[in-house]
C-alpha cells in the first residue's frame, strides 16, 4: 500500500498542481483583479508626475508601486506554472513577453538602488509602460491593435501613393502659385507642407481665397512684408486645384487607411477564432497527456503491489 501511494501521489499532486494554476489564471476574477491592477498603477504613474514635497506622501507611492509590483510578479508566476511541464508556451505570446520584460525592468529599480540618471529615466518610462498592459488584459483592445500592426504594410503602399500626390500637386502648386503664394508654395517643400495642412481641413479655404483673389486681398491676403510681391489671383483655376485635392486627398485616400484597417479588422478576427480553437485543442491534449501520464503511474504502483503480493505468496508457499 505504501509503495502505491508513494508511486502515484507525485503525478497526481502535479496534475492537481496545474489545473489549480490554470483555473486561477483563466478566470474571470482574476484577470478582473488584473485588469484594475493596471488601472491603479496608471492613475499611480499619473499622480507620481506631480510634485509631492510631503515625504509621507512620496512614501505611500512607494509602497503602493511596491505593492502593484508583488501582484504583476505573482501573476506571472501562476501564468507560468499554468503552463505546467511547457513553461516557455508562456513566452510564445508577444505580450506575455512585453509583461515580463516590463515586470524585470521595473525589480531593477529596488535591486540596484544606486544607478545613474539615464538608467532611472528608463525604470520610469517601463512604468508608464505598465499601462499598455491594458491591451493585453481586454481582447477586443487587443484586436484592435493587432489589426493595426497587421495593416502596417498596406498602409505603407497607401502612404506611398498619398505621397505621390502630395509631390504631384506640390509641384503643380509651385509652378502654378509661385509668384502669387510664396508663403505657402514658393517651395516644393513648403507646398507640400501646405498640402498637408490642407489635407487635415484646417484653414484649407484661407489658403484657397489667397490664390483665388490675390495675395494682397484685404481680407485674405498677407501683404508685401510676407513675400507677396505678384498679387494675382487664379480665380477659378484655384478653385479647381484646391478642391481636386481635398476630394481626391482627404476624402478618398486617406479613407483608404479605415478601408485598410477594417480589412486587417476582418483578418485578425477569423485568425483570434482559429487560434481559440486551436487552444481549446491543445488544452485537451494536454489534459489527456497529463491524465495518461497519471494512469501511467498508477499503473506502476499496481505494478508493484502485485509484485509484492506475489512475493508474500511465493514466501507463504515455500512455508
Amino acid at each position: 500500500m505504501f509503495r502505491c501511494f508513494a508511486a502515484s501521489s507525485p503525478f497526481v499532486y502535479t496534475h492537481m498542481s496545474i489545473d489549480f494554476f490554470r483555473q486561477i489564471a483563466e478566470s474571470r476574477w482574476f484577470n478582473a483583479l488584473i485588469l484594475w491592477i493596471i488601472l491603479a498603477a496608471g492613475v499611480l504613474v499619473g499622480i507620481e508626475t506631480y510634485q509631492t514635497p510631503d515625504s509621507s506622501w512620496r512614501s505611500a507611492l512607494e509602497w503602493a508601486d511596491l505593492l502593484i509590483l508583488f501582484i504583476f510578479t505573482a501573476e506571472f508566476a501562476i501564468k507560468l506554472a499554468a503552463e505546467g511541464k511547457h513553461p516557455w508556451r508562456y513566452f510564445q505570446d508577444p505580450w506575455n513577453v512585453f509583461d515580463f520584460i516590463v515586470v524585470a525592468i521595473c525589480w531593477l529599480a529596488h535591486i540596484i538602488p544606486d544607478m545613474n540618471t539615464g538608467f532611472v529615466s528608463v525604470i520610469r518610462l517601463a512604468r508608464v509602460l505598465r499601462v499598455l498592459r491594458l491591451v493585453h488584459a481586454m481582447p477586443q483592445l487587443k484586436m484592435l491593435v493587432n489589426a493595426m500592426l497587421k495593416s502596417v504594410p498596406s498602409m505603407g503602399y497607401v502612404g506611398i501613393l498619398l505621397l505621390l500626390l502630395y509631390y504631384i500637386y506640390g509641384a503643380m502648386g509651385v509652378f502654378l502659385f509661385r509668384e502669387n503664394d510664396p508663403l505657402h508654395f514658393g517651395t516644393l517643400h513648403t507646398s507640400m507642407l501646405s498640402l498637408f495642412r490642407i489635407s487635415t481641413l484646417e484653414g484649407w479655404s484661407e489658403i484657397m481665397y489667397v490664390n483665388m483673389f490675390g495675395c494682397d486681398d484685404p481680407k485674405w491676403g498677407y501683404g508685401p512684408e510676407s513675400g507677396c510681391l505678384n498679387p494675382k489671383g487664379h480665380g477659378s483655376g484655384a478653385v479647381v486645384y484646391f478642391v481636386s485635392f481635398v476630394l481626391v486627398g482627404t476624402m478618398i485616400v486617406l479613407n483608404l487607411f479605415i478601408g485598410v484597417i477594417m480589412n486587417a479588422m476582418d483578418e485578425v478576427r477569423a485568425e483570434q477564432v482559429m487560434e481559440d480553437r486551436h487552444a481549446r485543442k491543445q488544452a485537451g491534449l494536454q489534459h489527456l497527456e497529463d491524465e495518461v501520464a497519471e494512469l501511467h503511474g498508477q499503473l506502476d504502483a499496481i505494478k508493484g503491489q502485485l509484485d509484492y503480493i506475489a512475493f508474500r505468496l511465493k514466501k507463504s508457499d515455500n512455508k
